[in-house]
């Protein structure tokens, strides 16, 4: 519970490995091959040899963002439509029922999976 104020169990200290900056300029650069071969219309890669950068100039959709639903309208979102089962349950039925059959008259049908 308080290792951070005992220490731990075990006395071998946790060696933590960084990544050289070569290996980190490689992996980003595969990592980015990897993402650009998979779009259909091809991107746009433009150097800037004043300042040493890269730019990607991406298309207007990206495959993975076709799949994706359409954002809500901001008109449903705000007004929650009232469920007609909901009201249907919390309302006593008082056609002639005891109130001790109540209960019973409003109760779910049981769900069948």
């Amino acid at each position: 519970m308080f290792k951070f104020l005992f220490g731990r169990a075990s006395k071998t200290p946790e060696v933590v490995v960084r990544e050289t900056q070569r290996e980190t300029v490689a992996r980003a650069l595969r990592e980015l091959n990897d993402v650009l071969t998979t779009l259909s219309p091809r991107a746009g890669i433009h150097v800037d040899l004043q300042s040493g950068t890269l730019s990607v100039d991406l298309p207007d959709q990206m495959p993975d963002e076709a799949k994706a639903l359409p954002a809500p309208d901001k008109q449903t979102t705000d007004k929650p439509s009232p469920d007609k089962s909901a009201t249907d349950m919390t309302t006593p039925d008082r056609t002639g029922a005891a109130d001790h059959d109540a209960p019973a008259a409003n109760k779910a049908p049981p769900q069948v999976p």
